[in-house]
Formats: structure tokens, C-alpha cells, sequence
């Protein structure tokens, strides 16, 4: 086994999610590629005391339950992940990648209302348990992002395993420093978007949620909403790629909603219930190892330099209110057109995030 398996793994139970003697620990495996991981991940658990236990889950098998699945088995939370978020104290989700097409014939309603249904669970998850998702390359992963497997790889391990105490201390510095502002402008191509954070928190993400991590997130109040967002990249939900994503709000409430591909599955997922069409998270990618776009959020999201919102629930952590079934980040890329200010002091502009500093 590559070495790195088992430091990652070690990283993963002792570091983001800090298992204790006696903790239960559900580790599930997404796709059978990750098994060098969850092997690692299974001793870790072992060494720190934990009591592991595997579920192995599939794209591949998602894509039979539904096409061959009734209206009723679709929309059915399954009750062993759900007595799994119960049971566990600690969730280690390894999600290995699929062919991003694996469900591209599948009727939009039916992709839809088992994604509602797949959120039931994922609530649950952040609820219940202490979680770490993390993204495994494999070579379906490697050619989403235009790559081989060597080079993703190579990027994994680097964005990876870096020095997460002292990210968290840098990070955190800058979430100090932005605790004071109010007023945040997004300005970019087919972009200028405000919104109030007044009376919000800014959180670090360094290592405990998401493996690779990186980036500091708010919560905006949602009834200041205004202007207009377009998304250069794919919106990445359920297996579906969904290009030139354009969102316009007016005093908190969406007013404009299109796309170039999925219109209906789009429309689908923007309402599903009130919370979905609004903005649960605003948050700057902070990890400079992640050099590429992979069509993938847990991957894309951090990149050093970029931002992302979140439609739909945001975390009660940073004082967000707004609730949903959905939790969909987007990412947009402004390090080559765009910036973003704060009460009229720029703090990322060209890729540099610049939080402390004078215009």
C-alpha cells in the first residue's frame, strides 16, 4: 500500500474527526476504488480505539434503482443509512468518483426526488454525527478533469496532506478580521451580486469536514439578496453537469433562474421548498494546491482564489437561518475577471485574497 494511504488515513480519524476510544465510526465507501483508503481508514479506527464498520455504496447501483425503481422506492429514505447516522458518533464518507454520465438518461423528476430523499439522509449525517467527506481520484476522476491518473493523483495527495494546524491559524485570522464587516459585493463576467452578513460568523474549513479542505464560509441574510450571478463552470448535483447557471434575486427572492443544459432537473432541485432558491452559504477557496477544475464541488470549492455559493441550507454555525433539503454549492471562477468586497474594501481580487490589506 502507497504510504500515503495510511498517513491520509491517520489524518482522517485523528485529526478531522479525533475518534475516541469506544466511538463508533461508520465508515462508508463509495465505489470499490477507495479500498486502499478505507483499509487505512479501518485501522486508524482500530489503533485510536473505535469500533469501525463498512457500508459499500455505488453510482453503478444507484443507476439501476433508478431506472427499474417505482415512483414510491425512489422517493424512500432508506432506513439502514438513516439508523447508521443514529448509531454512529463519527461518519468517514469516501467518495470515489463515477462516470459523470452514469445517470445522464434518467429522467430528471425521478433524479430529483431521490436527491430530496438522499438529502434526508445527508442532514441527518451533519446533525448527528462528526463527518468527514473526502473525494478518492481514480481514473473516472482523472478524466472529468482532463488529466491521467498520475497527475490527480499527485494534486489528491498535495492538496491533502498539508500542515491543516497551521492553515486552521491563518485562516481563522482572516475569519477575525472579516467578523466586523457587513456589507459583501461580488462583481465579476455577467456578475454583481450583494448581500448583508451582518450579525453572521465567518468559519474556517481547515481539515475537519472535508478532505482536501480549504476555505473560510458565511452565511448571507438572505432577505438582502440582489443582483444577478452567472457560473462560467458546471453546477455539479446528482450526477447531472449543468451548464451556464444564471441566478438573479430582488430583495431576497429569485427572480431569475436559467441554464444552458438540465433546464428541468435545474428547475427541479431551485423548488423543491422555499429554502432552495436562496443562498445558505457564501464562502472563498483558500486551498492553492488544487490547480484545476475537476467538475467535482468537494475538489472544485477550495480552490485557492475562486468562491462559491451554496443554494439552499446553511449552517447554523455561522448564524445562517435558511433551511432547506438541499445543501448545492456552485463554483465561480473570478481569479482572471473579478473581485469581491467587503463595506468597499477589496479582499479578493485576481486570485489573491488580500483580507487586512489597503486597496
Amino acid at each position: 500500500m502507497d504510504r500515503r494511504w495510511k498517513e491520509l488515513g491517520n489524518l482522517l480519524v485523528n485529526y478531522s474527526t479525533k475518534v475516541k476510544p469506544g466511538e463508533r465510526v461508520m465508515i462508508a465507501m463509495i465505489e470499490i476504488e477507495t479500498w486502499p483508503l478505507a483499509h487505512a481508514v479501518y485501522e486508524a479506527v482500530i489503533k485510536a480505539g473505535g469500533y469501525p464498520q463498512i457500508q459499500l455504496l455505488s453510482e453503478t447501483l444507484r443507476r439501476a434503482f433508478l431506472e427499474y425503481g417505482s415512483d414510491e422506492q425512489i422517493s424512500w429514505v432508506p432506513e439502514i443509512e438513516m439508523y447508521g447516522m443514529d448509531w454512529a458518533d463519527v461518519y468517514i464518507g469516501l467518495r470515489g468518483a463515477h462516470n459523470l454520465y452514469e445517470l445522464q438518461d434518467i429522467d430528471a423528476s425521478k433524479l430529483a426526488s431521490n436527491q430530496n430523499a438522499m438529502g434526508v439522509v445527508s442532514t441527518a449525517r451533519w446533525q448527528k454525527t462528526r463527518w468527514c467527506l473526502i473525494r478518492v481520484p481514480n481514473e473516472a476522476f482523472a478524466q472529468q478533469a482532463k488529466t491521467d491518473n498520475e497527475t490527480i493523483t499527485e494534486m489528491f495527495f498535495n492538496s491533502c496532506l498539508i500542515d491543516w494546524e497551521k492553515e486552521a491559524g491563518k485562516m481563522a485570522a482572516w475569519c477575525k478580521a472579516l467578523e466586523s464587516g457587513r456589507d459583501i459585493r461580488i462583481q465579476g463576467s455577467r456578475t454583481d451580486l450583494s448581500f448583508s452578513v451582518e450579525g453572521r460568523k465567518w468559519m474556517p474549513f481547515a481539515g475537519i469536514n472535508n478532505m482536501p479542505d480549504g476555505e473560510i464560509a458565511t452565511a448571507p441574510v438572505t432577505e438582502t439578496l440582489n443582483g444577478e450571478i452567472f457560473f462560467e463552470n458546471p453546477g455539479v448535483l446528482g450526477g447531472r453537469l449543468i451548464e451556464g447557471i444564471y441566478l438573479k434575486w430582488k430583495d431576497g427572492r429569485l427572480t431569475e433562474a436559467s441554464s444552458l443544459t438540465e433546464q428541468e432537473f435545474f428547475r427541479s432541485i431551485i423548488t423543491k421548498d422555499p429554502g432552495a432558491s436562496l443562498i445558505g452559504e457564501f464562502a472563498i477557496g483558500t486551498n492553492f494546491m488544487i490547480d484545476r477544475f475537476c467538475s467535482d464541488i468537494l475538489l472544485d470549492e477550495k480552490i485557492g482564489g475562486t468562491i462559491h455559493i451554496a443554494l439552499g441550507r446553511a449552517y447554523p454555525e455561522c448564524g445562517g437561518t435558511n433551511e432547506s433539503a438541499i445543501h448545492w454549492d456552485i463554483i465561480k471562477d473570478i481569479r482572471q475577471e473579478g473581485s469581491v468586497t467587503i463595506d468597499g474594501k477589496t479582499i479578493l481580487k485576481s486570485g489573491k485574497i488580500i483580507i487586512g490589506a489597503e486597496d
